[in-house]
């Protein structure tokens, strides 16, 4: 791979964008009884994975500013001088034609009007002003990012479930100490560029508190694919271990000063969220093959 297309490759942030896709895909999985047509499933997938592309490099172009300043970010495109401002939107711009092209055309406009406002709410509502105006910023704009499961429910059924809203409100509630553990980690670097992190503007001690109760209540909604009966024991099982091991690492938080502690929190919660939606697509199957 070229390096401009290296390049143009980060502005899409693969690794984000490769678990809104699989949160997507088993919401489309969950969707039906039996295997979702292909058609809505291929579609569905490039549709709603470009969206998050384009998405991804618009909060590249706004935040190029900021990015120059943070340590994390100082070496992405646009602050290291590697793609111009031109190139940036027009590649945005591009794939978010395309995916909503390919979403209207071949899916339907449920999706595609969900996708959009997915798009316009954290490439612009979150970038722009949220992040900026409140400590809150992530807990507000957690919306944006717990949509793709119910994207990808609609692309397979052209219609919102309420099942489809507690893949959502998993995600949602599961946004804010994954985000935490980062932003405690990254403190300084908020602080440089006057963003109101909840780390920055009420202390660390205020955002491990925080972390440690949202995690309880993740603890309980999480439980809601069983007691609802979308989900068995199979499910159950596997996400109270994962549960476990996220409540021992809120818990550490609170009284160890290690500062490794919030990076491994944060990289935690990243598989702590893939192997939920896995334990939730096998137990899917399992139904599928005892029935």
């Amino acid at each position: 791979m070229s390096s401009t297309a290296r390049q143009y490759l980060e502005l899409c942030k693969p690794k984000v964008v490769a678990l809104i896709v699989f949160t997507a895909v088993v919401g489309m999985l969950l969707a039906v009884p039996a295997w979702p047509p292909f058609y809505a499933w291929f579609f569905g997938t490039i549709g709603i994975g470009l969206a998050a592309s384009s998405a991804a490099a618009i909060n590249h172009l706004l935040d190029q500013r900021i990015d120059a300043v943070m340590a994390r970010t100082r070496n992405r495109p646009l602050p290291s001088g590697q793609l111009g401002v031109t190139q940036v939107l027009t590649f945005a711009l591009v794939l978010g034609a395309i995916s909503m092209t390919v979403l209207v055309v071949w899916v339907n406009v449920l999706t595609a009007v969900l996708t959009f406002l997915s798009l316009i709410g954290y490439a612009i509502i979150y970038t722009v002003w949220l992040k900026r105006a409140t400590p809150q910023n992530i807990v507000i704009g957690g919306a944006a990012g717990a949509a793709p499961p119910v994207l990808g429910w609609t692309a397979v059924t052209g219609s919102v479930d309420p099942n489809a809203l507690i893949l959502f409100l998993i995600i949602y509630v599961w946004t804010p100490p994954h985000f935490w553990a980062l932003a405690i980690h990254r403190r300084d670097d908020y602080a440089a560029v006057d963003i109101p992190m909840l780390p920055v503007t009420h202390g660390i001690r205020f955002t491990r508190w925080h972390i440690f109760f949202y995690t309880i209540l993740l603890v309980i909604v999480t439980t809601l694919p069983y007691l609802t009966g979308m989900s068995g024991l199979l499910y159950l099982a596997g996400v109270t271990v994962l549960n476990l091991g996220f409540l021992w690492y809120a818990f550490r938080l609170l009284s160890d000063n290690d500062e490794r502690l919030p990076m491994q929190t944060f990289g935690y919660s990243i598989i702590y969220l893939m192997v939920l939606f896995a334990f939730l697509l096998s137990d899917h199957f399992l139904k599928m093959i005892l029935s």
